[in-house]
């Protein structure tokens, strides 16, 4: 599970922002200050910071925790939007999102944001199969055989072991994927996880990689 700081001093918002990320299956460590940002910092995979905080401001934070933890990505939060204070929270912060904004935007930046600095694993083994990101290689490690995987197969794959043990709904992969909006009863998604299954399984009709989580959408557990 991913954490995520969040560093918001609105009450209100700061709540229903982290019961929706709570929601889509992130943890979420939120803090109403900076002040004790630099130590939360080391255990997070990605930060949300709002400007406008007491104390120290946005911008004074976001530099610290970018020095504290370089690889942890920040996105701002902001109500300003003129393009001088886009341009300095860009100094250090990785996006910039204006006030108000739509929790589904929120989240789709946040997957951008993780999917960039992603750490890049040598090996991920998944049963019979070796995935080998750096090499954008699955090897069945039966026969030491390459299996061959079309570009949207692989970006696929590759998705959910960047999310392991997370359920992905099909709107989740098909909007991280295609980076498009998701149109409900659109079955693309489920047409490529069938024939990835195909290439990956063991048992296709019994599937122990990509679990399906029915009415939710699916998994794979490392």
């Amino acid at each position: 599970m991913k954490c995520i700081l969040y560093i918001e001093d609105d009450v209100e918002i700061g709540q229903w922002t982290k019961e929706d990320l709570q929601r889509r299956g992130y943890k979420v460590d939120w803090l109403t200050s900076g002040e004790e940002a630099p130590e939360r910092v080391l255990a997070a995979d990605l930060v949300i910071l709002d400007v406008m905080l007491p104390g120290l401001d946005g911008f004074t934070v976001g530099r610290r925790l970018k020095q504290e933890a370089p690889e942890v990505p920040i996105l701002m939060l902001s109500a300003r939007t003129s393009v001088d204070d886009k341009l300095h929270g860009l100094h250090f912060a990785d996006d910039y999102l204006t006030k108000p904004f739509h929790p589904d935007e929120l989240a789709a930046r946040i997957e951008v944001l993780l999917r960039r600095f992603a750490p890049v694993e040598q090996e991920i083994r998944l049963g019979h199969i070796t995935i080998m990101p750096k090499l954008q290689t699955v090897i069945d490690n039966r026969s030491s055989a390459e299996v061959p995987l079309t570009a949207k197969q692989w970006q696929i794959l590759l998705f959910f072991v960047q999310h392991p043990n997370q359920i992905l709904t099909k709107e989740q992969i098909y909007e991280a994927v295609w980076e498009e909006p998701f149109m409900e009863g659109d079955k693309t998604v489920m047409v490529h996880i069938r024939y990835l299954r195909e290439k990956i399984e063991l048992n296709p009709g019994e599937p122990t990689i990509i679990e399906t989580i029915r009415g939710l959408g699916y998994r794979v557990k490392q």
